[in-house]
């Protein structure tokens, strides 16, 4: 079946604090949507790939891209997430659509064709995820009183590429139209689909803040080690 890849770069990046909206952010010397891009590329399972920036900058994603030599094409985002992906899913008419944060611009080669291989007739989605290590309450909002431990063997840290069919995506997202969704498995779990996940990469790490990118930076570091 035919793939494409959407990548979404359109935050603001607000908690990050650092001047360009999050997908613009460097990171050892490039930004981070161009990380995330390359490694889809590189990955050889879509055949097109979209990059969903902020409105107003998709000029300047563009040469990035080109001059990353990773052939993509460039639309704006919406407000929310969901408005974002659903922007880039307009323009792909393949069979299979895998959804990524650039945020997350350490995804490995791996991890993306061994998602995009999960997702297999016996289910509506696929997407890594990571075993959580800490112990993990339950606790109540308002006082922050603990309710209970929760057995952390059964809990699951979701990453992206989140793997889709494309018309069960489509239709979602039709129905979810203004929706404030920061994840499109929820929308496939709201309606009762199967959700398959796969061991996901510690360094497939969100950037989130100041101090995930100095992190980021450390494995990047890390990898250039002869």
């Amino acid at each position: 079946m035919s793939a494409a890849a959407v990548l979404v770069a359109a935050g603001a990046g607000e908690r990050l604090a650092a001047g360009a909206p999050k997908g613009f952010v460097v990171l050892g010397g490039e930004v981070l949507l161009v990380h995330a891009a390359r490694a889809l590329r590189d990955a050889g399972c879509f055949d097109v790939l979209v990059v969903v920036v902020p409105e107003g900058r998709e000029a300047d994603a563009a040469v990035l891209l080109r001059d990353a030599e990773v052939p993509a094409e460039v639309c704006a985002g919406g407000r929310t997430r969901q408005e974002s992906v659903a922007k880039g899913l307009a323009r792909c008419d393949q069979d299979v659509i895998a959804v990524h944060d650039a945020a997350r611009a350490l995804v490995s080669v791996e991890l993306v064709r061994a998602t995009v291989q999960a997702l297999t007739p016996d289910w509506d989605a696929a997407a890594p995820a990571e075993r959580l290590v800490d112990t993990v309450k339950r606790v109540d909002p308002e006082d922050g009183r603990v309710v209970e431990t929760v057995n952390r063997a059964v809990l699951r840290a979701v990453q992206t590429p989140q793997v889709f069919r494309r018309e069960l995506l489509l239709r979602l997202h039709g129905e979810a139209h203004g929706s404030d969704a920061t994840d499109d498995l929820l929308l496939v779990e709201q309606a009762g689909g199967r959700v398959r996940l796969v061991e996901g990469e510690r360094r497939n790490l969100k950037i989130t803040t100041g101090e995930d990118l100095l992190f980021a930076e450390a494995l990047l570091r890390e990898d250039a080690r002869p």
